[in-house]
């Protein structure tokens, strides 16, 4: 019997989620999804340019399974890109650290920690507000994570 896998630290949402060629239907092109974790390793290896083993650590995960996710990842975007599937970020045994709030009026967007209760954006002080760890089915999971976790 194989153990369960480690819930993978994610600093907070991805910004954009759903990625497809131009001009082009959603339901025109294959799927292919690209888990949250999967997208943690390249925003920490690729866009920040850490090493794998700081990488890792920031996961909560060994340096040998942050490589598989790199790889694994790295196959995904570039079969995004020469073939022109539709991309969709989602999915994956993961916590995050914090949330990624959207002002639906004004367009501000920004970073909280799960205990922060926000019911107004600081730019308009509009009510209606996107929780995007929420979209993902984050949040009490992540908060409870944060406070017991390993860090």
């Amino acid at each position: 019997m194989s153990r369960s896998k480690m819930k993978r630290v994610v600093l907070r949402p991805p910004l954009y989620a759903d990625f497809k060629p131009t001009g082009v239907q959603k339901n025109e092109k294959e799927l292919l999804l690209l888990e949250l974790d999967e997208f943690e390793a390249v925003r920490l290896a690729d866009y920040l340019g850490m090493e794998h083993t700081e990488a890792a650590t920031e996961m909560e995960i060994s340096r040998s399974t942050f490589s598989r996710l790199i790889d694994k990842a790295r196959k995904k975007i570039s079969c995004f890109l020469i073939e022109g599937k539709h991309l969709q970020i989602e999915g994956g045994n993961i916590h995050f650290r914090g949330n990624l709030i959207r002002c639906r009026n004004c367009g501000h967007m920004f970073n909280v920690a799960f205990e922060t209760d926000i019911e107004r954006c600081p730019g308009c002080g509009s009510r209606n507000l996107l929780d995007l760890a929420g979209g993902f089915g984050h949040g009490n999971c992540c908060r409870e994570h944060g406070r017991y976790g390993r860090r």
